[in-house]
Order: C-alpha cells, then sequence, then structure tokens
C-alpha cells in the first residue's frame, strides 16, 4: 500500500541550530499516527515542510505522491492550527461557507459539516460568541472541506472539553475507516495512547522513537508494576513469598522486568487462596515519552 505521507532524511537547519537532523517517517492510508515531543523538538517545524510553507535543507517529502506545497497537495490536504483564528463578526456557517468558496466545494453541505462537528445549533451566531472550543469546531469543520486525504491536525483538542474530545476522536476514527491519513500533534498523551494507531517521538529535532504502543513497550523494557490485594489476613504471607513487595495504601506492590512478567505472575497464581486480585499495570506513554526524551539528553 502506497502512503499518503512518506519523509525521508529530513533536515532543516535554522541560525546555525537543527531544527530537524534526518528525520524519516510514513502515514499510511486511513492510519492514525501521534506526533509527540516536547516545545521546540521541532514539530511545527516538520508540520510547516509537509504544508510546503517552508523548505527543508536536504531530504524528501512526497505528500499524496507529490511534492508539498504543489496544487494537487493542496487540495488534498487540510490543515488544523493550535489556535484557530477566524471573523469574529461572520458566523459559523458564513465562515465555512467562505471557506468551501474558496476550495471551489458545493456550499450546500456548509452545515452538514457544522453538524458533524457539533455547531449546528450556534451555526447562525456569530463567531465573536463562541467559547475558544467553539472556535476549534469551526476549524475542524474548515479542515474537513472537500474529503482530504491527509489531515495535519496541531494540537486538535486544545480548548475542547471531555464530552467534545470524545466526539473529535470519534470524528476521526470514521475519517480513517473512510481512508483518510491523519497526521496529529498533541501534548493530552493519555488521549493519544488510546485512540492513534502508532507514534512518533521527537526530541531535539531527531526521531528517537517511533511505532505502536506494544512495541515502544518493548522497546524502552520499562518494569512491570503489580498490585495485589491479598485476602483478610494473608498479607504477610504473601510478602514472605514474594519478597519484593512493598505495602502501599493497603495493597501490595511490586515490579518487574517485561521478560520477568509471566513468572512472576506464575508465582502469585500459586498463591490464589491468600490472594483476592491483581492488577497488572504496564509503562503508560508518559513513561515512554519521558524515556525516549531523557535516553536523548534531552
Amino acid at each position: 500500500m502506497t502512503s499518503t505521507l512518506t519523509i525521508s532524511q529530513l533536515t532543516k537547519t535554522f541560525g546555525g541550530v537543527k531544527a530537524l537532523s534526518n528525520v524519516s517517517l510514513s502515514v499510511a492510508p486511513g492510519e492514525r499516527v501521534a506526533l509527540l515531543g516536547h516545545n521546540g523538538a521541532g514539530k511545527s517545524t516538520l508540520m510547516k515542510m509537509i504544508l510546503g510553507l517552508i523548505a527543508p535543507d536536504s531530504g524528501d517529502i512526497s505528500v499524496c505522491g507529490v511534492a508539498p506545497g504543489d496544487p494537487e497537495a493542496r487540495s488534498r490536504v487540510a490543515y488544523l492550527p493550535e489556535n484557530a483564528a477566524f471573523h469574529s463578526a461572520l458566523s459559523g456557517l458564513e465562515q465555512i461557507t467562505y471557506y468551501m468558496r474558496l476550495r471551489k466545494v458545493n456550499t450546500a453541505g456548509a452545515m452538514n459539516l457544522l453538524d458533524r462537528v457539533g455547531l449546528a445549533h450556534a451555526a447562525k451566531r456569530r463567531i465573536g460568541t463562541y467559547s475558544k472550543g467553539m472556535r476549534q469546531r469551526v476549524g475542524l469543520a474548515q479542515a474537513l472541506i472537500g474529503h482530504p486525504t491527509l489531515l495535519v491536525l496541531d494540537e486538535p483538542t486544545s480548548g475542547l472539553d471531555p464530552v467534545s474530545r470524545r466526539d473529535f476522536y470519534e470524528l476521526l476514527d470514521g475519517l480513517a475507516a473512510d481512508g483518510a491519513s491523519i497526521l496529529l500533534s498533541s501534548h493530552a498523551l493519555t488521549e493519544v495512547e488510546a485512540r492513534t494507531d502508532r507514534l512518533l517521538i521527537l526530541s531535539g529535532g531527531k526521531m528517537v522513537a517511533e511505532g505502536t504502543m506494544p512495541e515502544l513497550r518493548r522497546k524502552a523494557a520499562l518494569p512491570v508494576a503489580m498490585r495485589i490485594s491479598a485476602i483478610n489476613g494473608y498479607d504477610t504471607d504473601i510478602m514472605a513469598a514474594l519478597p519484593d513487595a512493598i505495602r502501599v495504601n493497603g495493597a501490595l506492590h511490586l515490579t518487574c522486568t517485561q521478560e520477568e512478567k509471566l513468572t512472576m505472575l506464575v508465582r502469585i497464581s500459586a498463591l490464589e487462596n491468600k490472594v483476592a486480585d491483581v492488577d497488572i499495570i504496564p509503562p503508560s506513554l508518559e513513561d515512554i515519552y519521558s524515556f525516549f526524551s531523557r535516553r536523548d539528553g534531552q
């Protein structure tokens, strides 16, 4: 399957400082990819190159089979910035209709777009009366004009409440199911851990890690935590059998390596008449992100 976005050995320097260094990545049709990194890691620079706003010093980029900024790429790529700005005197419907005319798209579908992002009830209100979350939804509606092949989203859930965030990711799920490729940057690690297919971690302009969540867990090899609830009166027996366990808030906690996990579970299972429950707590995306960022010296 041909990738919608392919980047190879991309490098960009500003004033002697490397914003990006030999960055490579790809996004396949229907794939949801999260781009993670601290402020200054190079995420915005990378997105601007994908959009054709700035040129790399070296490396190659293919967007929908053509160069960034090519008319074909511009017609098939949608972008949503972190802080979307619109004319405060226009209504949501007028603003979306205006953008549809610019893209030479039939304006009859404007209300449907606003309905998809949960703004049908406020479509005829001036944008100046909208909350930040509502303005972000206008931006998302604008990004959906023309059924884009690739969506580039910069902190797209900024300003959205929990219900709106859930609705937003459900919308992305539907777009991906229809074949759209999605590249989004976010600092909301808990969200992207559950709602994206693959993760890219930038640090200091370098791609320090990429893969699915299970792949990144294996690469990081961080310890697995276990929380053991003892049947009343048996916590001492369990600690004798598992001397590395410690008491925390009425439960027993211990950690082990990924390779030791199954062996440890067998040892715990042997205590089944004394154990009420066991919770296995794998490393979170926040743990993995911190590990790879620190490893790169950031």
